[in-house]
């Protein structure tokens, strides 16, 4: 795949890039290396101060890289706005409260009395240079959430990100050295993915983070186990979201339009599968189902778009595969599911209902505005219609009965439940799946302890 913005509203390529050679590839390898021996020693206020300092130009720069998001890969650019806003407010929170996160603990003295030792400390300690391999749905938040924590503790990053997004890529580069990051703190890669392998196993490369496919995942693990270093992969999401009938049927039909179509429908921990009891099944379908119908698709770049393209012509034609086999297999479309004439990759919001195990669409996660509805009989029923998935990402649940939230919370096989809301990332809280999701978390002190040395600091009696 080349490195190329494509603008994905009309197919129109803006820019082509050169992938790094070796020799700069050895450079930036170098830089990183050289550059973490000094960076690990600083101070976290010292730190704090420099990631402070970018969530301020980030802020200055939000309407500009909002539409270079948007031109890249398509997202509405009120969206787009959002999420730099979103990325600043990362990094202040990070700034503010890793010292915290990452402050000495201490064992209980019973515990050091009983090992032989006069005190003990549990310290965290950078390990180095980190690659991450990130993906073009959330071409800032995703790198944001990996960079803040990994700077915040000491840590150097090498992003490589998706080919379609060099723009976004390069500027987060710039980013941190505006800020007064020292130059190697953090280093954009221009590499295919083909390039992965190689500086993952190179020995100064300590640890990598991923987000993306599964089939990226298992290599980018594959290696990483070889080599024995630390990795953290947030993968694939076919999140449920289950209405019971206490809830709030109206409200929980419009949060379900926005759970669908976020991000053009592009978002791992989107809400996919509409899991509804049969007692509001109808009620909950026509509101939803009216909902999505309605959303208005069109230019990313007009403020009143609420839908945009897919991000590439591949991707549509992966969407559409899944909604055709689901149609031939005997689904009914009740909104949505032909592609629109003229230029650009856009599809429009669509519900299947009368979906079947049997059905690609039930295994496989959609990306883009597609819906699945189900109809379950009882709690029991909702759960294990929930949990047939490889994934585990996310979960939604509408319920006002706390003893089915329980059942809820105790038996989904997920890394989230959001009750009566839609799932969403937020720096304190740890994010992450379970399944073929991943493994590891991101965000809270769960993920910037994540690619720490966790020290044992013992002295003798």
């Amino acid at each position: 795949m080349p490195i190329a913005t494509v603008n994905p509203a009309n197919g129109e390529t803006l820019e082509t890039y050169e992938a790094m050679d070796a020799e700069e590839l050895e450079r930036r390898l170098q830089l990183a290396e050289a550059t973490f021996r000094t960076y690990r020693t600083t101070t976290c206020p010292e730190r704090a101060r420099l990631l402070n300092r970018a969530a301020d130009l980030l802020d200055e720069d939000r309407p500009e890289i909002a539409r270079t998001m948007t031109v890249e890969m398509g997202k509405p650019v009120g969206q787009a706005r959002a999420e730099a806003a979103k990325c600043a407010r990362a990094m202040r929170w990070y700034a503010d409260h890793a010292q915290e996160l990452l402050a000495d603990e201490e064992p209980a003295a019973d515990d050091v009395k009983d090992s032989g030792g006069s005190r003990a400390v549990v310290r965290y300690r950078p390990l180095g240079p980190v690659l991450a391999v990130m993906p073009w749905n959330f071409p800032l938040w995703q790198v944001v959430r990996f960079a803040a924590p990994a700077l915040m503790a000491g840590n150097v990053g090498l992003l490589k990100h998706a080919s379609n997004v060099p723009r976004t890529a390069l500027y987060l580069e710039e980013l941190f050295h505006r800020a007064g990051f020292p130059e190697g703190c953090f280093q954009t890669l221009l590499v295919g993915s083909g390039a992965v392998d190689e500086i993952l196993r190179d020995e100064r490369v300590k640890a990598a983070t991923l987000t993306g496919s599964e089939p990226a995942g298992r290599a980018v693990a594959a290696t990483a186990g070889e080599m024995i270093k630390k990795t953290v992969l947030e993968l694939g999401g076919s999140d449920p979201y289950v209405v019971m009938p206490s809830a709030d049927v109206d409200r929980a039909a419009e949060v379900a339009v926005t759970a669908r179509v976020q991000n053009n429908g592009q978002s791992c921990i989107a809400a996919k599968r509409f899991i509804v009891h049969t007692d509001v099944y109808d009620a909950f379908t026509e509101r939803f189902v009216a909902g999505m119908a309605a959303l208005k698709v069109g230019d990313p770049l007009e403020e009143e778009t609420e839908v945009g393209p897919l991000a590439s012509e591949q991707g549509r034609a992966d969407l559409e595969e899944l909604v055709d086999d689901a149609r031939r297999s005997g689904a009914e479309v009740l909104c949505g599911g032909e592609r629109p004439d003229g230029p650009g990759w856009y599809y429009p919001p669509t519900v299947l209902a009368g979906v079947t195990r049997e059905m690609r669409i039930h295994r496989e996660e959609a990306f883009g505005p597609v819906a699945t509805l189900y109809r379950a009989a009882d709690l029991d029923a909702a759960v294990l219609i929930a949990n047939d998935s490889p994934f585990g990402l996310s979960s939604n649940v509408w319920t006002r009965d706390e003893a089915e939230v329980d059942r809820f919370v105790r038996d989904l096989e997920a890394g989230g439940v959001f009750v009566n809301g839609m799932t969403a990332s937020h720096p304190g809280f740890p994010f992450g799946g379970v399944k073929r999701s991943g493994y590891g978390r991101e965000l809270s002190g769960h993920g910037i302890r994540e690619f720490c040395n966790i020290t044992t600091v013992w002295h003798g009696a």
